[in-house]
C-alpha cells in the first residue's frame, strides 16, 4: 500500500519518477515514458504539445517476473494527479461488478445454491426505478448477475451496471473502496438515467431464484435507502467547461461534477492489478472471490464480443476493438496479432479513458498501462461535439502501441 501512497503524490515526464519493483523501496530511474512519448506520431503529437489543456495522465507499468513466476512490478507516470477530478465513465463498472459478485459470494455462505447464475429479478419501489424480469441477451432468457457483469466489461452496457449498482448498494459500494485502498474514488449514481439525489440514495427490491420459472426462491433483497454521507475526496477541478447543456439551452457556467462518481487513474489499476494479480497486494486488501469468481471478471474484461457466446454480439455493430482504445483506437484497427488486452474503457463528457493490461505470451510482453484525456474544444458539456475521433481515439491508439513495441525491444 506505501508504495501506492507514495506513487500518487504526482509524477511527471521529465521530472522524478517512483519506481518500485514488489516492496522495495521507493528511488528515482530514468522515466521510460520518455522514449515512448517522444514518437511524434501524429496520434500522440497534437495532445502532447498541450497536455495540460488535455488534462492528460499517463501511469505504465512494466512486469518482471521472478524465476518463480512471481510478478514485480515498477510504475512510472506521466502528469499523474490523483486529486485532480476526471469523470470515470465506464470505467466504474468494473468496480461495481467486482463488489457484486464479492456480496453474491458471502450471501452464499448463508443462501446455498446462490451464485451469479441464479436468476436475478429487480422489482421497483421508488420514482424512476424499472423492474426487470427478463433478458433476450441471457440463454435462460431471465437475467443473472454473472451476464450482467459480462454485458457490463464486454460491451459496456449502462443497464448491467445499473443492477449491479442496486444489488450492493452505495454504502457498501463506497466501503467496499476503501476497504481495498481506492482512497480518491466514489460511486454516488446510475448511468445514463440522470440519476441524482434523492434517487441515487434508494435501491430497487432484488431476487435470487434457483430456477427460470422464478418459483423457487433462493434469496430476497428489500428495496434499501442510504442515509449516510457520501465518501469526501477533497479533489480540485470538479466544475468543468464553459458552459453545458440543458434540454435545448446552452447554459453559461461549468458543470458541477462534484455530486457525480470519481476514480483516480492510480486507483483504476490498482483495481485493476486486484482482479488480476490478488497475490501481489496485502490479504486484507484483496477482493473476497472464489476462483471462478475471478475467472468470470478476467473472461469478461479480455474477450472480444465475437467470441462471447452469453451473450452474442454482432461483429458489425462490434467490432474486436469496440472497447479497446489502447492499441485499438475504439474499434478504428485490429490488435497485433497474439495481444491479448484485459481493459475497461469510459468515455462520456468529452473524456478518454482506458485501463488496460496488455499480454503478448509468444514474446513474454506483459504490462499495465492506464491513460485519461478530455477532448473538448469548444468547452460546452452535452452538446455531443467531442473530438474523440479526430483526436482522442488516435492517441490512446498510438501511446497503446508505441509502449507495446517498446515492451517488443525489451530486454528480459
Amino acid at each position: 500500500m506505501a508504495i501506492w501512497q507514495n506513487l500518487v503524490r504526482g509524477l511527471w515526464l521529465g521530472g522524478s519518477l517512483l519506481a518500485s519493483a514488489g516492496p522495495a523501496a521507493a528511488q528515482l530511474r530514468p522515466n521510460p515514458l520518455r522514449q515512448v512519448l517522444r514518437h511524434d506520431t501524429a496520434g500522440l503529437g497534437r495532445v502532447l504539445a498541450r497536455p495540460g489543456t488535455y488534462r492528460l495522465q499517463i501511469l505504465y507499468t512494466r512486469i518482471r517476473r521472478a524465476p518463480d513466476g512471481t510478478p514485480h512490478f515498477r510504475r512510472y507516470g506521466y502528469r499523474v494527479r490523483p486529486r485532480q477530478y476526471f469523470y470515470p465513465a465506464s470505467t466504474v463498472k468494473l468496480a461495481a461488478a467486482a463488489l457484486a459478485l464479492e456480496k453474491l459470494r458471502q450471501l452464499a455462505t448463508h443462501y446455498p445454491g446462490l451464485g451469479p447464475e441464479s436468476v436475478m429479478l429487480t422489482d421497483s419501489a421508488f420514482a424512476g426505478q424499472t423492474r426487470v424480469r427478463r433478458d433476450s441477451s441471457s440463454a435462460s432468457g431471465r437475467p443473472t448477475l454473472a451476464n450482467y457483469v459480462r454485458k457490463a466489461l464486454l460491451v459496456s452496457d449502462n443497464d448491467a451496471f445499473n443492477r449491479l449498482y442496486e444489488l450492493v448498494g452505495p454504502a457498501e459500494l463506497n466501503a467496499g473502496l476503501a476497504r481495498l485502498g481506492l482512497r480518491h474514488s466514489r460511486l454516488l449514481h446510475r448511468l445514463s438515467v440522470g440519476d441524482q439525489e434523492p434517487g441515487s440514495r434508494h435501491t430497487n427490491p432484488v431476487a435470487f431464484y434457483a430456477d427460470t420459472a422464478a418459483t423457487q426462491l433462493l434469496y430476497r433483497q428489500p428495496a434499501g435507502f442510504f442515509e449516510g454521507r457520501w465518501p469526501r475526496l477533497h479533489l480540485r477541478g470538479e466544475s468543468i467547461g464553459r458552459g453545458h447543456v440543458q434540454g435545448t439551452q446552452v447554459v453559461p457556467g461549468p458543470l458541477d461534477f462534484s455530486q457525480k462518481n470519481a476514480f483516480s487513474l492510480p486507483d483504476l489499476q490498482r483495481l485493476l492489478q486486484l482482479v488480476l494479480f490478488p497475490e501481489s497486494v496485502p490479504a486484507a486488501q484483496r477482493l473476497r472471490l472464489a476462483p471462478a469468481d475471478y475467472a468470470l471478471l478476467r473472461q469478461a474484461l479480455s474477450q472480444l464480443p465475437r467470441e462471447s457466446l452469453s451473450p452474442r454480439y454482432d461483429a458489425v455493430h462490434f467490432p474486436d476493438t469496440y472497447a479497446k482504445f489502447l492499441l485499438g483506437g475504439g474499434g478504428t484497427v485490429p490488435l497485433p496479432p497474439g495481444v491479448r488486452v484485459y481493459n475497461k474503457i469510459g468515455q462520456a463528457y468529452g473524456f478518454l479513458i482506458d485501463n488496460a493490461y496488455v499480454e503478448d505470451p509468444a514474446h513474454g510482453v506483459e504490462f499495465l498501462l492506464s491513460a485519461v484525456l478530455y477532448v473538448n474544444a469548444d468547452g460546452v458539456l452535452n452538446d455531443d461535439k467531442y473530438e474523440y475521433d479526430a483526436v482522442g481515439f488516435p492517441f490512446l491508439r498510438d501511446l497503446g502501441r508505441r509502449v507495446y513495441e517498446a515492451e517488443l525491444r525489451r530486454k528480459r
